[in-house]
């Protein structure tokens, strides 16, 4: 099989993907009923809402497949992420793409597949509503557009689902949405025995901007700030915004060096970012680092709470040393 090619633009697509906290969720209703119907209008064994991970495909609605997930590498879908419209495979094994597959070869024994691609997140393709079939067949233009039209089904569902565990004005993921994520990072770094540690973020002396300036420059102000965490942070750290000026990010497989060297890095942005704008303030932060610790943490709530506690410490230090000048 011949393995798809990395999107150009894949850690804003993975991002895009991941800030919709659907990965390893449950099945739901909601995008059940759309595979049972495209199953029903089309005639075929297998329909599936497809998302594309980094090294897999993940399954979040599935009639017909007694899996889950697959690997990347043997997708069809990782393929048709790559394609504008809906691609069309009328006879997998005189594919080249897919003749060898493990997907063709075994079961389901593909011959005919359809997927059209489901948008996220400013435009970032993130999977796909897919029809497969064990027997080959042809998709005229009528059925490749009702295929779209169920696919925008789906993508309602996701922006319903982004909207409620997005933070409007930054598009970073809100507290609901950030300990989602975050909970299923924590319990995978427990499986692995990873480590992990959250900073908590309080932007210093953000209300006189707002009262001098104007809430229009308090916003942004806040989506600067969340533009150089981004800029600055891995894609598999979760980032969120939880409170009028707090931020939270959550650090996998770190070290207490490396989570140092992360905080003095945005210092050192925010530095040329306040260098840049030139907009008549600095924004500062004060920040609490908390090492995860399973005995302790059982919950992000608990991570939370700590981390909050000792962003705030800081700042009453940070406030003492500066008056004693």
């Amino acid at each position: 099989m011949i393995p798809a090619p990395i999107p150009a633009n894949e850690p804003q697509r993975l991002s895009a993907l991941r800030s919709l906290n659907l990965l390893d969720s449950d099945v739901e209703e909601r995008f059940d009923r759309i595979t049972r119907l495209a199953r029903r209008l089309f005639d075929v064994p297998i329909a599936v809402v497809s998302l594309v991970d980094a090294d897999r495909q993940w399954f979040k609605s599935s009639y017909g497949m007694a899996v889950r997930e697959t690997p990347r590498e043997h997708s069809f879908c990782a393929h048709a992420i790559l394609e504008q419209n809906v691609m069309v495979v009328p006879d997998a094994t005189q594919d080249a793409r897919f003749h060898d597959s493990p997907l063709v070869t075994g079961k389901p024994h593909v011959r005919f597949y359809a997927g059209c691609p489901l948008t996220a997140g400013q435009g970032a393709t993130v999977g796909t509503l897919c029809l497969m079939d064990d027997k080959p067949r042809k998709m005229d233009d009528h059925d490749q557009a009702l295929l779209r039209d169920l696919a925008r089904l789906v993508e309602q569902e996701l922006v319903a689902t982004q909207l409620a565990s997005m933070d409007d004005l930054t598009h970073l993921s809100n507290r609901r949405g950030f300990t989602m994520l975050g909970e299923r990072a924590l319990e995978t770094c427990r499986r692995h025995q990873w480590t992990a540690a959250l900073l908590f973020f309080d932007l210093d002396q953000f209300k006189p901007i707002n009262d001098r300036y104007g809430h229009a420059e308090g916003d942004r102000a806040l989506q600067g700030f969340a533009n150089l965490l981004r800029a600055n942070l891995r894609y598999t750290d979760v980032i969120g915004r939880i409170g009028g000026d707090e931020f939270v990010v959550l650090l996998v497989a770190t070290t207490p060096a490396g989570t140092e060297n992360m905080i003095e890095r945005l210092r050192e942005s925010l530095d040329t970012y306040n260098r840049d704008q030139q907009r008549g303030y600095e924004l500062r932060f004060s920040v609490g680092a908390v090492s995860f610790d399973p005995a302790r943490h059982a919950l992000m709530a608990d991570l939370l709470a700590e981390g909050d506690q000792q962003m705030y410490r800081n700042k009453r230090e940070r406030r003492a040393d500066t008056s004693g000048q």
